[in-house]
């Protein structure tokens, strides 16, 4: 069975998430989706989210197409990397929250091997988050 993974913080889910998504799950046999934790998106994007975790996380779940959705490591975002070894791992179209060179050698230090795919947009010009928000 080839398990994807796919990060996100998902603060107001939309259309290009569902996009992101869906592609993220035609990579493989499983998805796996992994909720920012509020902490996180408070050290990474410098602001709260409008939702907390727990009304995200939900959210995701809600989605058919979605295996599994939990919430991120506290901390070290990358233990789940460890915990779910995923085969590949989807990233946004956008998702700047960690550089892929810095992703690959978190891969080799835990001795995973994991292809890393670039999700493409979808209409990035409506459906981004950044933009709904306003």
């Amino acid at each position: 069975m080839k398990k994807v993974m796919a990060f996100g913080s998902f603060d107001i889910l939309h259309k290009g998430h569902e996009s992101y998504l869906k592609e993220a799950k035609s990579l493989g046999d499983y998805l796996i989706v992994i909720v920012a934790r509020d902490e996180n998106i408070i050290r990474f994007k410098g602001k709260k989210p409008k939702h907390d975790e727990n009304y995200r996380l939900e959210q995701i779940k809600k989605l058919n197409f979605v295996d599994e959705a939990v919430l991120g490591h506290s901390g070290n975002i990358f233990e789940v990397l460890e915990e779910y070894k995923p085969d590949v791992i989807c990233l946004g179209y956008d998702q700047k929250t960690v550089e892929v060179g810095k992703l690959k050698r978190e891969l080799e230090k835990r001795n995973l091997k994991a292809e890393i795919v670039r999700a493409k947009p979808y209409k990035e010009d409506i459906f981004k988050s950044s933009k709904m928000e306003k």
